[in-house]
This record gives structure tokens, sequence and C-alpha cells, in this order.
């Protein structure tokens, strides 16, 4: 199980590293990822060196080095299981249908190419491509290779793990509303600013909060009720599945305390350890975890 999971995670971040790469022009970081994709269901050495050429146009070691090794990432996920290999091709390549989606639809770096999503179904859409598969791919895996699931609803626990991730990623798209502006990103659906009276570059001018805080609460709401879909989860994980359990609860935690809207940075470290052993007490006890959760969710306002 876990070489499956660090492989999809590795794949992932070399996909990242490729659409985050602001030195390529954008159709060749969509070329790039499409061909990484195309990897997925068979190897083109012609095709891979491209791929591999776009690490040297990043800055961070770690960052080349991954793309420089992404042939023994691939040929790692070649001689996975065929089941397990059909789990990463399928996240792997909804996660890089967002990117693409992304790149496409976001034409500019900065405020002066300013575009916006559309409608509140594309947000779902876009938070579904980019976390909430990874959510589906972490069920299904765990699924597979843990022999106390087996008593899972499957179809029930993958719809859980999509919200699950979803709310991880409507927490980054609450918190990064000003930077994202910055970048030439709206993530707050031009539809419903209309519905404020409000245009996605109305939202550069500071004054603009208090008009689009109706938007802000509504989104925070469907955040919140995501993260108690992420709990249910958590809780129907078997007691004795200990490293599961603990890092769902960590996750949700941490996500929890960043979605308030107060903070503008992310979470202190020790802050971070404190939720950590707070959890390691509380891990065998649904009870105790959900008073956990609580306690933070009435922390968080607007």
């Amino acid at each position: 199980m876990r070489p499956t999971i660090g492989l999809a995670y590795l794949l992932a971040r070399a996909a990242d590293t490729i659409a985050d790469t602001r030195l390529i022009e954008r159709r060749a970081r969509i070329t790039h990822l499409e061909a990484l994709r195309a990897e997925m269901t068979g190897p083109e050495p012609q095709r891979l060196a491209g791929i591999i050429a776009a690490a040297g146009f990043r800055s961070l070691p770690a960052e080349r080095q991954l793309l420089e090794r992404l042939p023994d990432c691939l040929a790692a996920y070649r001689a996975l299981p065929r089941e397990d290999r059909d789990r990463v091709r399928t996240v792997i390549e909804t996660i890089i249908e967002g990117m693409t989606q992304d790149l496409r639809l976001f034409p500019g770096e900065d405020e002066g190419k300013l575009a916006a999503l559309e409608t509140y179904q594309d947000l779902d859409r876009y938070t579904y491509l980019v976390a909430g598969c990874v959510g589906e791919f972490w069920t299904d895996v765990h699924a597979a290779h843990r022999r106390r699931l087996r008593g899972w609803d499957l179809p029930a626990m993958r719809q859980l793990g999509i919200r699950f991730g979803k709310a991880l990623q409507l927490t980054n798209v609450l918190r990064d509303v000003p930077r994202d502006l910055r970048h030439g990103r709206c993530y707050l659906p031009r539809q419903e600013l209309a519905a404020l009276g409000l245009s996605p570059r109305d939202l550069l001018d500071p004054s603009a909060a208090t008009s689009v805080r109706p938007l802000l609460v509504q989104l925070l709401g469907i955040a919140l009720d995501h993260y108690e879909a992420g709990w249910q989860y958590t809780f129907a994980i078997p007691k004795a599945e200990t490293r599961m359990r603990l890092a769902c609860a960590w996750t949700l935690l941490i996500g929890l305390r960043t979605l308030d809207l107060a903070l503008t940075v992310k979470l202190p470290r020790v802050r971070v350890y404190g939720l950590m052993a707070h959890s390691l007490a509380t891990v065998w006890s649904t009870r105790a975890l959900g008073r956990q959760a609580r306690r933070l969710r009435e922390r968080i306002s607007l």
C-alpha cells in the first residue's frame, strides 16, 4: 500500500512542478502535463525527454531532481499490481485535468489578466479535480489493502472521502483569495459575485470586503459541511487502524484551524504540534475527537 500512495504523491508533485513553472510558457506547460498523462498509459522515450527538459527551468534542486527521476517513478508505477496501477493512473489523470483546466482558464500571472470561475458548479468541480479525487483514491487503496476495512460501504465511503478532499481545497480557496487575485485568479464564482453587484476586479479593492462577505459566509458553510463529512469518514475507520485514523484526524484538525479566516499565514508549527499531541490522546475515542473538532469549529467566524 505504501508504494502505491508514495508513487501517486511523487507523480502528483511532478505534475504540480510542471504546472507551476512560470519560466515556461503556458501552452508548453499544458503540453508537458498532457504528455505526463499519456505516459500513464504507455511509455514513449521522446515524450518523456521533453518533460525532463523542463527540469532545467526549476530553481529548487529538489524539484529538478524530481523531474529528472521521473523515469524511475514511472518504472516503479508500471511495476505495481494492475489494480493499484489503475488507481494511481486514475487519480493522476484527474489531477492533471484540473491543472490543465486551471492553466487554460487563468491566462495571466498577475491581476492585469484577472479571470474567474463562472459558477459554483465550476468551483465544486475544481475542488474535486485537485483534491476530492485524492480522498477517493485514498479510500480505494486502503479498502483494497486493509483487512479491517472489508466491512466498509465502499460507495458511501468514497463519497465521504471526496468531500474530505473538497473541504481541504475549499479551505485553500477561502484562505488564499487575496493572493490568488494578485496572481490573476479568482476562484469565487463570477455569477455569485454578480448577484452581490460585484465583479472579480472589484475584489482588488479592499473596500469590497464587506460586500463580498455574504458569499464568503456561504462558502464557509459549505466547507464546514464538507468537514463534517470528513469526520464521518474518520469515525468510520476502525480504532485498531490507529495510523490511518490519526492521519485523517490530524489533517481535519489542522484544516479546521486554518479555516479561521482571521489567520493570514499557515499555522505556526507549535500550534500544529499541539493539535497533533492532543489527538494522540484522543484518537481511540470518537467522542473525544468529536469534542476537539467542535471546539475548533466554534472558533471559526467571519
